[in-house]
This record gives structure tokens, C-alpha cells and sequence, in this order.
């Protein structure tokens, strides 16, 4: 299959690199060439054109040909890279939403007739969190005869002396600035920022944890597709802390514009060893978990699914210079391609996928180096 890669950054590189292992035939695109070659590295082959991502014309010019079109630009680039595979006649694959015109449903969704007309598919949220998550909560709800509530929490932390971005600068402050959406007693609404603070157990060597609410786009698509009542996402770690004691100084506001000093460019894969050799950079870490409650036969029951994945260092020990929410989410995109039914025409989100697609991608992700575990509890009525 001819794939286009536009945006070629921590994430998209990655996938650049797997896919052509998959044996696709890849092309990419960035508005920074030069950089984007960094990312790459010296030995790849592949050409980087110079794409704009605003620019309509600009995306289906270097896109031409292809089959699939996969966004790894920040979401607000949605809209425009959508038309464009609309207009390449090409399926269409992203990572995130934006959630600006409506807060509680992805802008993506209005492109769906479109795409059905075409005989296309689109999926999105296709990466960590959102994608592996959503899967989590399908494949614990469908072990269930009645779902009451879903909590997604996420683990993200970058041990360093100074300000590191794991994700683009763009979406990094996006989403430090974006105010979480819950679901509760059937509704969706807004929580407050950086709210809701609890304790929670990740598995070792993380442990306890204070996670707090945070903007999610699982929480705007799995109770649409789960008939529950409640929801919420929380992240814990150093990034989410700092991030709260930003806000709670006032320095973390969406009209203050975005600071390259507290959201530093991603490191290209030699400033990421520059910045371990400095003593700057000490580890990265990131951990999913998924708590599904509901009945089965009666029974009040809790399944919770966990994704650990390789910290910084153990991808360092591999001779991968990734963070480890880059190379979840790469590996994650990777296996949603490979896994996609291509019968399927519209837009889809993960959760709402044949669970033949579900348990591939699950399987082939514990191959991949990802630790998945699932456990279940039975759980006393109050």
C-alpha cells in the first residue's frame, strides 16, 4: 500500500520507519524538512517534502497517488488533511481530535458521508491514549452485561532538570491548556482543570500516584458507543504536576500564548542524547490503565486493563533514541493499519471496530513489546 506520512516528528519518523518495514511504500512530508530528516536519521532513504499543512493544495500535490493518508500534524491541522484525502480518494488515519467547533464530539465525524460516499475509511484516535485505551474499554465492556463506568488513567513522566516535550510543543500546550470533558449520570460537561485529585496504583515499579482530570478525547467517544453512565480521564506524574503548579501560579493560560521555554521543541533523537549525556534528561516513563465497572450474571464486577510500556532507558538500551509516548504511539498507528478492515467505508474510532480488529491489535501489540495485563475483580454492593 502507498502511505503518506505528513508531519514527520518524534511520532511520525517512527512511523515512517515501521511501516516501511511493513513493507508499505512510504513518502512523508513536514514544513521543516531539514529538521524532519533529523528525526529520520542519516541512513534513511526516504525523501521529506516540504508540505504545509494549512495549504490544501500543497497537502494533495505531495500526497498524490497514495492510499492511505496518515496525519501525525497536531490536530488542528484535521480538518484540511481530511479534505485533502477527500480529495486524494485515499483512506485517512489520525491520532487526536481538536474539539473546538463542538467541545464533545471530533470535528472528524462531519466528514463521515463523505467518506462513506467515497467508498473511504477514516480512523481516528488511532495511537495510545486515545486508541489502545478505547480498545481497553470495549474488550472489558463486552465481558460484561451491563456497563456503569469507565476511568482512564495515564501515566506520564519526563525525570529532568528542565522542561523536556515528549509530544510536538503545539500539542503538548493544547492540551496543557484545553479543560477536561467528563461524563457523569449520562451527560457530557466540562470538569475542572486539573480537579479531582486521588491516589491510584499503577503497577511497579511506578506505584501510588496523584492523578488529576485531564483532556482526554476517549471521554468524548467511548460512552457514545457504551451505554454507561459515568467517565473521566486522570494523568499522573512530573509532567502533569508541573503543569498544575504552572496553572495554579497563573502561567498557563491559553491567551498567554505558548512559551517555547516551558514548551521546548521535541528533541530530535541526538538533542535527546545531548540532553541524557548533560545530566539533564534522567528517564521517561509512561503507563496506561483502564478500570471498566459494571454486572455480570448479577455480580458487581471491576476489569482493569494495564499497558506498561519500555521506559526511555530500555529503548536507549535497544539503540532507540524515542520517548516512550512516541514509540507507543508509532507502534500503536502501525498496528491499526495493519489491522484495519479495509471493507469499512466512513469514520470510525477504535472502540468502534469488529472485535476481530480488537483482538489482533491487542495481540500484536503484547508482541511488540508493550506489557498488557487484565485482571478481574468481583466487588461487594454497598
Amino acid at each position: 500500500m502507498k502511505v503518506f506520512v505528513l508531519g514527520v516528528g518524534a511520532t511520525g519518523s517512527l512511523l515512517v520507519k515501521l511501516l516501511t518495514r511493513q513493507g508499505h511504500h512510504v513518502s512523508c512530508g513536514d514544513r521543516d524538512p531539514v529538521r524532519a530528516r533529523e528525526f529520520l536519521g542519516a541512513k534513511s532513504t526516504i525523501a521529506v517534502q516540504q508540505v504545509n499543512a494549512r495549504n490544501l493544495r500543497s497537502i494533495v500535490k505531495a500526497a498524490g497517488g497514495c492510499h492511505l493518508l496518515i496525519n501525525a500534524c497536531p490536530a488542528v491541522f484535521n480538518n484540511i488533511v481530511m479534505r485533502a484525502a477527500l480529495g486524494l480518494r485515499a483512506h485517512y488515519l489520525d491520532t487526536a481530535s481538536h474539539l473546538r467547533a463542538d467541545p464533545f464530539r471530533p470535528e472528524q465525524f462531519r466528514f463521515d458521508q463523505q467518506f462513506r460516499k467515497n467508498k473511504q475509511w477514516a480512523l481516528i484516535h488511532a495511537g495510545a491514549a486515545p486508541g489502545l485505551t478505547n480498545l481497553f474499554a470495549v474488550q472489558a465492556a463486552a465481558q460484561l452485561d451491563r456497563v456503569d463506568k469507565v476511568e482512564v488513567r495515564i501515566f506520564e513522566e519526563t525525570a529532568s532538570d528542565a522542561p523536556v516535550s515528549q509530544w510536538s510543543a503545539e500539542s503538548s500546550f493544547d492540551e496543557a491548556v484545553s479543560r477536561p470533558r467528563i461524563y457523569r449520570e449520562g451527560r457530557f460537561r466540562y470538569g475542572s482543570r486539573f480537579g479531582e485529585r486521588e491516589l491510584f496504583r499503577f503497577p511497579a515499579p511506578i506505584g501510588r500516584v496523584g492523578v488529576v482530570l485531564a483532556a482526554q478525547d476517549e471521554v468524548v467517544t467511548i460512552p457514545r458507543t457504551l451505554g454507561l453512565k459515568q467517565m473521566d480521564a486522570k494523568i499522573g506524574g512530573m509532567d502533569i504536576d508541573r503543569l498544575r503548579r504552572w496553572y495554579r501560579q497563573g502561567k498557563l493560560r491559553q491567551s498567554r500564548g505558548l512559551s517555547p521555554v516551558r514548551f521546548p521543541a521535541t528533541p530530535t533523537p541526538a538533542a535527546m542524547t545531548t540532553l541524557v549525556q548533560k545530566g539533564i534528561l534522567h528517564n521517561e516513563r509512561f503507563a496506561l490503565a483502564v478500570l471498566v465497572y459494571g454486572d455480570k450474571q448479577g455480580r458487581s464486577c471491576l476489569i482493569r486493563w494495564d499497558a506498561q510500556f519500555p521506559s526511555m532507558f530500555e529503548l536507549r538500551r535497544r539503540r532507540i533514541s524515542s520517548s516512550p509516548i512516541a514509540w507507543g504511539t508509532a507502534h500503536l498507528t502501525t498496528l491499526f493499519v495493519k489491522c484495519m478492515p479495509h471493507e469499512l467505508t466512513g469514520v470510525y474510532v477504535p472502540e468502534a471496530l469488529p472485535a476481530t480488529a480488537r483482538r489482533n491489535i491487542l495481540q500484536a501489540a503484547r508482541r511488540s513489546g508493550i506489557r498488557l495485563t487484565r485482571k478481574v475483580t468481583s466487588l461487594t454492593r454497598e
